[in-house]
């Protein structure tokens, strides 16, 4: 895929207050245009929240970042722009019962529509179908996932993909906005250790190709610009460890009320 750019990522005491206290708290990040930024910590330490605010969807409460020249959180409409999230549940949720086409047809629509400058829509149709069509072949290109080795095709149910499958699908509708900065939640979630091993594949890859990737997961690989959010913890995570999952989707509700994909 002809890559997007990436974009370089730094913070410094960046921290967000939820209506619960601290999701996290005093973070550094030093990472160049393409790097793989891998957000580690533990279940309910706010790493979702943390992926969040670097993409412009939740505003931090604490220090500042920079995406590119863009700083947070002064412009984060502007960094909502240039970035893109994929398998956050509660913003990027699959429906089911939808097939695979119909997913990524709905997404070049709304790409077509609000992706792009107002004059592309006067150009004529069959180019704009065109171009659609080749962006949408390109993200699945970059995201792996092929369409002809599904059960039923592109005609396959979301409800009926593997849990990677899924996620690639998830990663595929992202990219067809070229985004520069990519964003994706629980990278390892539920994976055996071969599918995490294909993930971290994918998502170098994208960095190769020139994307800044931020990921959430449990254990960074080796090589990834590292961001830890297990520090964040206060004592009253910890009190409430066995809620700290319900603690990271009130957050969640409560603040990201922009940008929600």
């Amino acid at each position: 895929m002809d890559g997007p750019h990436g974009l370089g990522v730094t913070a410094e005491d960046f921290g967000l207050e939820g209506p619960r206290g601290w999701a996290f708290r005093g973070v550094d990040i030093d990472a160049e245009p393409g790097s793989l930024i891998a957000v580690e910590g533990p279940s309910g330490s706010g790493r979702t929240c943390l992926l969040l605010a670097l993409t412009g969807r939740m505003k931090p409460t604490e220090g500042h970042a920079r995406v590119g020249h863009r700083e947070l959180p002064k412009q984060m409409a502007a960094v909502r722009r240039f970035s893109a999230l994929a398998h956050v549940p509660g913003v990027t949720d699959l429906e089911p019962a939808l097939s695979v086409a119909e997913h990524l047809r709905e997404r070049a629509l709304l790409q077509r529509r609000f992706g792009g400058p107002v004059r592309g829509l006067l150009r004529p149709r069959q180019e704009r179908l065109t171009e659609a069509r080749l962006r949408v072949d390109s993200a699945l290109a970059a995201a792996g996932l092929d369409r002809e080795a599904l059960p039923k095709g592109s005609r396959t149910a979301v409800r009926d993909l593997e849990r990677l499958e899924a996620l690639r699908l998830s990663v595929a509708l992202a990219l067809i906005g070229r985004p520069r900065l990519l964003g994706i939640d629980d990278t390892d979630l539920k994976l055996s250790d071969d599918e995490r091993t294909e993930v971290w594949a994918l998502l170098r890859s994208l960095t190769e190709a020139g994307t800044t990737v931020v990921a959430v997961c449990s254990k960074a690989p080796e090589g990834a610009v590292v961001v830890s959010t297990g520090a964040a913890r206060t004592p009253a995570h910890d009190r409430h460890q066995d809620q700290s999952d319900d603690h990271d989707k009130e957050t969640v509700d409560a603040l990201a009320e922009t940008g929600r994909a």
